[in-house]
């Protein structure tokens, strides 16, 4: 979390809206540990990683929606998920993210 406190406090600083994507849950083999933060704005831009890259773009998708309805949710990818295996998350486990609406 703390390496994308700087990009936080820029975007508030900017009313940029965001949203928050962390790992919860992690079964098997993943990329990142639970407590990995990744952050996105309203203009799609990015501030750390909740995979290493593998499922990045299918969350910044996510947050833009999540950002439009102000609703949290629980998303799940795993290896024998087709979106998840198209966005490359090849590490044979399954991570689950729990992405929420920043509330200034």
């Amino acid at each position: 979390m703390r390496e994308i406190l700087q990009d936080l406090e820029k975007w508030r600083s900017e009313d940029k809206q965001i949203v928050l994507a962390r790992v919860v849950d992690l079964e098997g083999s993943g990329p990142r540990e639970p407590g990995a933060s990744m952050a996105v704005n309203e203009d799609g831009e990015v501030a750390g990683s909740v995979s290493g890259g593998c499922v990045e773009g299918a969350v910044v998708s996510e947050a833009l929606e999540i950002m439009k309805t102000k609703e949290r949710k629980i998303v799940t990818f795993g290896y024998s998920d087709d979106e998840a295996f198209a966005v490359g998350l090849t590490c044979g486990g399954t991570i689950h993210l729990f992405l929420e609406p920043l509330d200034w």
